[in-house]
C-alpha cells in the first residue's frame, strides 16, 4: 500500500509523512521535492501553478508510488493531490493507493503558513489552493483526518484507523 498524504498548503503532509515513516518504516518521498524548478520559480514568485504546469510533477509522483508497488513495497507519498483528475492520475492501476486527507479550516491554515519560512510556496496562494481543491468523494480510496489535534495524535489516528499498530514502532 502506498499511502498519498494530500491536502492544501500548510495541512501537515511533510510533518505527517515523516511521523508515519519513522513508525512504520516505511521509505516516504516529499512530493515538492519532484516539483520541475520552473514549477517551483512560479510559486515562489506567487502565481498558482496549472494544470499543465501540474501533469509532468503527478507523473513523477506516480511514477514514484508504480515502483513502491512493482516492488511490492509499502511507502509513504506527500501530493496536494486537490483535483479528481489528479488523484486519478496518481492511483491510475486503481489499487494500492490510499489517500489519506488532512482536511482542515482555512483559517487554521492560514495562521500555520504565516509561521512558515522555508519553503517556495507563500501563504498568499492559499486561497488559490482552496479554489481548487476538489474534496475527495466516497467512491474515491480515501481516509479523511482532521488536522486540527498535534501532529502524533494524528499520526496515531491514522495507523489506528488503517490498522497498522502492529506495524508500528514508538518514536516517543
Amino acid at each position: 500500500m502506498v499511502l498519498v498524504l494530500m491536502g492544501v498548503s500548510g495541512c501537515g503532509k511533510t510533518t505527517i509523512a515523516q511521523l508515519l515513516a519513522q513508525r512504520l518504516g516505511w521509505p516516504w518521498q516529499e512530493g515538492d521535492a519532484l516539483h520541475p524548478p520552473a514549477n517551483v520559480a512560479k510559486m515562489a514568485a506567487g502565481h498558482p501553478l496549472t494544470d499543465e504546469d501540474r501533469w509532468p510533477w503527478l507523473e513523477r509522483i506516480a511514477a514514484w508510488i508504480e515502483r513502491c508497488l512493482d516492488e511490492g513495497r509499502s511507502g509513504i507519498v506527500t501530493c496536494s493531490a486537490l483535483k479528481r483528475a489528479y488523484r486519478d492520475r496518481l492511483n491510475r492501476r486503481g489499487k494500492g493507493v490510499l489517500f489519506v486527507y488532512l482536511a482542515g479550516a482555512k483559517e487554521l491554515i492560514a495562521r500555520r503558513l504565516t509561521r512558515r519560512h522555508d519553503h517556495f510556496m507563500p501563504a498568499s496562494l492559499l486561497d488559490s489552493q482552496f479554489a481548487t481543491l476538489e474534496e475527495p468523494s466516497p467512491d474515491e480510496p480515501v481516509l479523511r483526518v482532521d488536522i486540527g489535534a498535534p501532529a502524533e495524535v494524528i499520526a496515531d489516528t491514522i495507523i489506528g484507523r488503517l490498522g497498522l499498530g502492529a506495524l508500528a514502532r514508538d518514536a516517543r
